[in-house]
């Protein structure tokens, strides 16, 4: 079954890594939402935890290696078309990370990865709650 008309929702994961003032997101190289830069993250593995998804799919889509701090939320996104048809449907579970190793590259479905100041994110076109998560997170990183 293809994640897009699903019968089920699919759980994702996702990681929201934080380095110094700095968030790293990644374009979205595909269908849904594709063009549009996100937080890095994919659909969790079969006998997978959600810690485990989440450094996987970090290291997959940028090539860094990263430390899971703590959950930040989880939520789930249902998109339709334009019929009222559910497309697709995640429940989505994200996580404050920091980078502890690798080297940044965009890889499996992300056409690019970088760094940007927090202060840099009204400017780009993201995928929907990008800002308010990166925001959570930052909150939950200053609070530790």
């Amino acid at each position: 079954m293809g994640r897009r008309y699903p019968t089920r929702p699919y759980v994702g994961i996702g990681a929201v890594v934080l380095d110094a003032d700095r968030v790293l997101l990644v374009r979205r190289g595909g269908e849904p939402q594709k063009g549009l830069w996100s937080i890095p993250g994919g659909g969790l593995e079969l006998g997978e935890t959600l810690e485990q998804g989440v450094r996987r799919e970090a290291l997959e889509e940028t090539g860094l290696e990263v430390r899971v701090i703590g959950s930040l939320e989880t939520f789930e996104r249902i998109l339709r078309d334009a019929s009222g048809r559910v497309e697709y449907h995640y429940v989505l579970a994200d996580y404050l990370c920091e980078p502890s190793g690798g080297a940044l590259r965009a890889g499996d479905d992300a056409d690019q990865a970088a760094w940007f100041e927090r202060a840099e994110l009204d400017s780009l076109a993201t995928t929907p709650l990008v800002a308010e998560a990166v925001e959570r997170a930052f909150q939950l990183r200053d609070q530790q």
